[in-house]
């Protein structure tokens, strides 16, 4: 039987407020065909899963309120597995508003922020990987995130960690094969044979969780700063990067004293691009202020493009701020390749992850630049086949890395010579740690945590 955290019936509008040609309320719980009625009364009830056009009014003083298509889905086929209502009416932000107030007037409480996505788990319908991926796909600001959801919500990800777990019961069955035969010279399954069946699991694993440090950055966006002397040209770069006038441009050297952030597409990945001060012995407080606001950000940056104008060489105090955030990359960017050619390239390039020269008047090496920021802070992701599974949320990564720990102590313990059966809780600790990925196993704060980063009616 479809659950419901309080067995109540709940409403929110799904779509976001705002001038729009049309707007859904959506209702869940086992009254919503009831609370529906009380918007219609004296109409039969639309069949289920068959959009129909109807007349609500206020439940209270029988207003008009709006001419709405209306579909009714009955448990459990419904997205959240209960009696599921929604109603098609106009946009704007007056109608979704009265509709949604007659919903609860009628009966319905106002849902909470991922309530609908998190009964549609509760019921069965979706499991943590899932319900996350819903989120992902409205979060979304690139194709590469998107893809990973989708594959998500296909259970991409979901039946390569089953695959895991079952690779994990087959270790579980060669081992308790050996533990049958103690005293036989040549056991039906050596024990070399086990330890090497479960290395395999820990390699697959070690291959799963290669894409998480990239895949975390699909949701949060890859930090690009741009570093450099002062009148070097980034704010010219970061203007054109960005595609519109965000940075003051003069030919006064410092005038970003603050630092601009945009979020922006590049390959379908997404980057958030900050401008910052110059890079220079400040004069005065404001600018002093601006460089060290610069240096926080070089701190956190996952690449950094250090501008240097083309036929000039760095300089030795922008190499030494650039020295305190190593390893991250360097892409060293030639500006204004229009007024003159790049220097040749010499020994310290060596230490830069690529050169480019661009020109934002010309648009030279520019699209070089779209194509190579992806490439290096995406990497493995760059060209991936939408059906490899991504880790996307710190959640899924923990619970992997519990369960490759667990199953590399399990292989250390067989190697040096730990007794077979005390050697396989650790299996039975990592099939735990797999089924917490899923949500197979989840405490109510676990659940919490995931559904409060969901919009109202999600």
């Amino acid at each position: 039987m479809p659950v419901s955290a309080q067995g109540d019936t709940i409403a929110a509008v799904a779509t976001a407020p705002g001038p729009a040609a049309v707007a859904m309320v959506r209702l869940s719980g086992p009254e919503a065909w009831s609370v529906l009625a009380a918007l219609t009364p004296g109409v039969t009830p639309p069949q289920a899963r068959r959009a129909t056009v109807m007349d609500l009014e206020d439940p209270v003083s029988g207003e008009p309120l709006d001419r709405a298509l209306v579909t009714c889905y009955e448990a459990p086929d419904s997205y959240t597995g209960e009696r599921v209502v929604e109603v098609g009416c106009h946009g704007g932000w007056l109608v979704p508003a009265l509709v949604l107030d007659a919903c609860l007037a009628a009966g319905a409480r106002r849902a909470e922020a991922g309530e609908f996505t998190r009964r549609a788990y509760l019921n069965g319908k979706l499991d943590l990987v899932q319900a996350e991926a819903v989120a992902d796909l409205a979060e979304a600001r690139g194709r590469g995130l998107h893809r990973a959801a989708m594959g998500q919500l296909e259970r991409g990800l979901s039946e390569r960690v089953a695959a895991l777990r079952s690779s994990l019961v087959r270790v579980e069955a060669l081992l308790a094969h050996h533990l049958d035969f103690p005293e036989e010279d040549d056991a039906p399954v050596p024990l070399e044979d086990v330890t090497a069946e479960a290395a395999g699991v820990v390699g697959r694993l070690d291959a799963l969780l290669a894409t998480a440090p990239e895949g975390e950055l699909l949701r949060e966006g890859a930090v690009v700063v741009l570093a450099g002397r002062p009148n070097a040209g980034k704010s010219s770069l970061y203007n054109a990067l960005v595609g519109e006038e965000r940075a003051i441009v003069t030919e006064e050297p410092g005038t970003t004293r603050d630092a601009l952030e945009a979020r922006v597409q590049m390959g379908g990945f997404p980057f958030r691009l900050v401008d910052t001060a110059g890079l220079r012995v400040p004069e005065g407080r404001v600018e002093r202020l601006g460089v060290e606001v610069a240096r926080r950000y070089l701190a956190r940056a996952d690449v950094i493009l250090f501008c240097v104008e083309a036929g000039s060489s760095p300089d030795a105090a922008a190499m030494e701020f650039l020295d305190a955030v190593t390893p991250t990359p360097v892409v060293r960017v030639d500006t204004k390749a229009d007024l003159a050619a790049a220097g040749p390239h010499t020994e310290e390039d060596a230490g830069y992850a690529e050169r480019v020269a661009v020109s934002v008047v010309t648009a030279v090496g520019l699209e070089t630049l779209r194509t190579i920021l992806p490439r290096l802070v995406f990497k493995g992701l760059v060209g991936v086949s939408p059906d490899v599974p991504v880790v996307t949320r710190r959640r899924q990564a923990r619970a992997l890395e519990a369960a490759r720990g667990e199953v590399a102590a399990f292989v250390e313990a067989l190697r040096t010579q730990v007794p077979a059966e005390v050697a396989s809780t650790h299996l039975r600790a990592a099939e735990t740690a797999l089924e917490e990925v899923v949500g197979a196993i989840a405490e109510d704060e676990v659940l919490d945590a995931v559904f409060k980063e969901f919009c109202i009616g999600k």
